[in-house]
Parts: structure tokens; C-alpha cells; sequence
């Protein structure tokens, strides 16, 4: 049974970046099913139009004669269908919206999956997306002088967002900006240890 429902937003993203991404599924596209339709009725639907219900050796033999992979990934009323280069149905059904992970980041929730290049190889990031961050960013820079540093801390270790490493560059960002503001108001300053920087594995799909 090919299993594509995400259990939650981290499921979602884990499944998206660590087992797509990073194998070489760079193209994608969208899409949202309509709250009145079944969400595993359109599940069952675009499995068989793609032909995804297959053993991973139909896939790796596939690959070797130059046919690409295809995945599908929901969660909610929100999925996801990612390939890896070469010949696929998927190409022609959905030529006009396909994106390219590599130069379009795909956003959901607080996140924005993409890859950046380093020595000839492309390494997915998963960062959160602009919006969030600057909306992150305008609520630390009220709370840096109204609240005490136990607040603080605590409203840090609660953010509801997985530690990837681009995370944690803009999680340690935002506590950089706070103590700047402290530290200039002579307030006690809050320590690296009030972020959590180890990302929990869950289990990804049901």
C-alpha cells in the first residue's frame, strides 16, 4: 500500500526533504483539494494516474532505463507531487506548473523547502519561509524589553518549528537581535540554551 499522507506539518516537511529532496526529487507542483472533496478519494486518484503504487525495485530498475521517479505527498487538503529527472506521464500532464525545487523553494506552514549548491552538489534547506521569520522577528524585537528572560527562554524552547540547519542559523538570529536590545537596556541577556537544536525524527507518513 503506498503510503503518502503526512501525520503532521513535520512529518510532512521530514518526508519532503530528507527522503525527496536530498534523492534527486527537484520538480514539483502544488496543489489544494477542495474542503467539500475526500482527500484519500483524490489520494487513490493521482496513485493510479502515475502508476506510484510500485516496489522500490520497479523504481530503480525504472531509473536505470532512464524513466524518472514520481512520489505524491498530502497533508490536510495540501499535497505535493515531486519527480527526479527523465521520461514520466508527469511531465506532459502537468508541463505548465511544474517548478524546479532548486530555484522555486516549495512553502508550507512556516517552512520553505529548497536546495543550495555547495562544491557541485545541491543540499537541501529547509529555512522558514520570509513571511514567518519577519513576523518572528517584529514579535522578539516587543517582547526583547517587555518581557523578563524566564519568558523569554520559554517562549524560544516553545517554538513550534523543527531545528533544520538553516533553522537554527535564523533561530540563533532572532536571540542575536533580543540580547543586542537587552544589552543595551542593561537587561539580563538570554543564553544559546533556551533554543532546541537537535531536530526530532517523527514517523512521516501514516
Amino acid at each position: 500500500m503506498y503510503r503518502c499522507e503526512a501525520s503532521s506539518v513535520a512529518g510532512f516537511i521530514q518526508q519532503l526533504a530528507v527522503s525527496y529532496v536530498t534523492n534527486g526529487y527537484w520538480f514539483y507542483v502544488t496543489g489544494g483539494i477542495p474542503a467539500h472533496k475526500d482527500p484519500r478519494a483524490v489520494d487513490a486518484k493521482l496513485i493510479a494516474r502515475y502508476g506510484l503504487d510500485v516496489s522500490k525495485w520497479t523504481r530503480c530498475r525504472r531509473r536505470k532505463a532512464g524513466l524518472a521517479s514520481v512520489q505524491y505527498l498530502r497533508h490536510g487538503h495540501f499535497f505535493v507531487i515531486v519527480a527526479t529527472h527523465g521520461s514520466h506521464e508527469f511531465y506532459a500532464a502537468e508541463a505548465n506548473r511544474i517548478q524546479d525545487i532548486r530555484r522555486v523553494p516549495l512553502r508550507y506552514a512556516s517552512y520553505a523547502v529548497g536546495c543550495r549548491r555547495f562544491a557541485n552538489h545541491w543540499h537541501v534547506a529547509v529555512r522558514l519561509d520570509a513571511d514567518v521569520f519577519h513576523r518572528l522577528k517584529a514579535k522578539f524585537a516587543t517582547m526583547a524589553l517587555s518581557d523578563d528572560a524566564e519568558r523569554l527562554q520559554q517562549t524560544f524552547r516553545r517554538l513550534p518549528v523543527e531545528p533544520y540547519a538553516a533553522v537554527r542559523r535564523q533561530l540563533f538570529e532572532l536571540l542575536r537581535a533580543v540580547n543586542r536590545v537587552r544589552q543595551t537596556a542593561g537587561l539580563e541577556l538570554i543564553a544559546a540554551s533556551a533554543l532546541r537544536l537537535h531536530r526530532r525524527s517523527v514517523e512521516a507518513t501514516l
